[in-house]
């Protein structure tokens, strides 16, 4: 029996952020710079590391699937909030809000596990070196990134299918900017229990394991760095790390905030939604490109690159 037999929504109404009247176009124009520039950022890093073979490596290989997820991510509900804050377009159809869903929890479960795998990478080379390249080969390196990818999937699908043949036949109007599985829940007719349960449990399991994950590997890093005797080194791998635990932090630390203040939550979950949302995929590019000389050199050769063509 197929999805419509199972409800009488066609579509659902998005009442977008609160508080917001007369504040429309000014944050509609904050929040399109914030994404052209996570689009242009993102890009630049996606293009740097195509066209310079010296960030052929397992971390930048790492940092360019971070860029299409941060790239992917930005693009679920901005584009939908920029049309409900210019025009005030806030009718989403049920297939739109599926998608939004699916793309939302399948990209963050994404980098969640993305970041998970950097810190290996990172753990790796810093306290394995001279095995780093034979622990870290081309092989495997695809297979964890199919493996988070995979993984990601498996989990949005659950949820959304989970979501999605409950019975919807009340108000179709969800009291938040976008389409998430528990405004959206509170809108069916039958029980609710399992979806609040399974997702609960998904999204805090996926994100304590990898948090978990990510401490041991840095404890592991830190000792390995306390033992160097090289001043050079240790200067060295502090900077190696220093992007990926600022990129942890503001994806964790928003999060961490919410669930440990329970009385807060209310008032802080939608800035923390729209800063995962807006704000976080356009710092990650420029956090990695600001620390990095790698980086920085390889995006100045694409953009010459660029240049010399089309003067072509």
């Amino acid at each position: 029996m197929g999805l419509v037999n199972h409800t009488e929504v066609t579509h659902f109404i998005l009442l977008g952020i609160p508080n917001t009247d007369g504040l429309q176009t000014i944050l509609f124009f904050t929040f399109l710079a914030f994404y052209l520039c996570t689009l242009l950022g993102n890009l630049l890093i996606l293009s740097a590391i195509l066209v310079d073979p010296r960030l052929h490596t397992p971390m930048y290989f790492f940092l360019g699937n971070l860029a299409i997820v941060d790239l992917g991510f930005s693009s679920v509900n901005n584009p939908k909030l920029l049309a409900i804050l210019w025009a005030n377009s806030r009718t989403i159809s049920l297939g739109g809000c599926m998608s939004q869903v699916f793309f939302w929890h399948f990209l963050a479960s994404t980098e969640c596990l993305l970041y998970t795998v950097m810190a290996y990478d990172r753990y790796v080379a810093i306290c394995h070196p001279l095995r780093y390249l034979l622990i870290m080969d081309r092989r495997v390196c695809t297979l964890l990134a199919a493996g988070t990818w995979i993984t990601s999937s498996f989990h949005a699908t659950i949820l959304t299918s989970l979501t999605f043949t409950l019975p919807y036949c009340r108000s179709n109007v969800v009291d938040y900017f976008f389409c998430d599985i528990f405004p959206v829940a509170k809108l069916a007719c039958g029980d609710t229990y399992i979806i609040e349960t399974v997702t609960f449990t998904n999204t805090g399991m996926v994100p304590m394991t990898c948090f978990t994950l990510i401490l041991v590997s840095y404890v592991r890093i830190v000792y390995t760095v306390v033992k160097m005797n090289s001043g050079e080194g240790r200067r060295k791998a502090a900077s190696t790390c220093a992007s990926h635990l600022a990129v942890v932090m503001l994806f964790f630390g928003p999060c961490a905030l919410i669930y440990t203040q329970p009385q807060l939550s209310k008032v802080l979950v939608t800035p923390v939604q729209i800063f995962g949302n807006v704000v976080t995929p356009m710092l990650n590019p420029l956090i990695y490109t600001l620390r990095n000389k790698e980086v920085k050199t390889a995006l100045r050769k694409a953009i010459r690159l660029k240049c010399s063509v089309n003067k072509g």
